[in-house]
C-alpha cells in the first residue's frame, strides 16, 4: 500500500510540476493551496495523475500477464 501511494503521489508531483513549472516555481505553496480552494476545477490534477496511475497499473497488469 505505502508503495502504490509512494508511485501515485510521485507521478502527481511529475505531472503537476510538467505542467506548471513556473508556477510551482515562483509559489509553491500558493500553487498547492488552490487544489483545494478551486472546487471540482482545482481537483483536475489529481483526476489526470489517477488516469495516468490507472494506466501505469494496467501496464504492469498485462506485463505480468505476459511473464508467466
Amino acid at each position: 500500500m505505502k508503495k502504490e501511494l509512494k508511485i501515485f503521489i510521485g507521478i502527481f508531483l511529475v505531472l503537476a510540476i510538467g505542467m506548471h513549472f513556473k508556477e510551482w516555481m515562483t509559489h509553491p505553496l500558493e500553487q498547492f493551496e488552490t487544489l483545494f480552494t478551486q472546487g471540482w476545477f482545482g481537483l483536475h490534477p489529481l483526476i489526470i495523475t489517477l488516469a495516468v496511475y490507472l494506466l501505469f497499473v494496467l501496464l504492469r497488469w498485462i506485463v505480468r500477464l505476459f511473464r508467466k
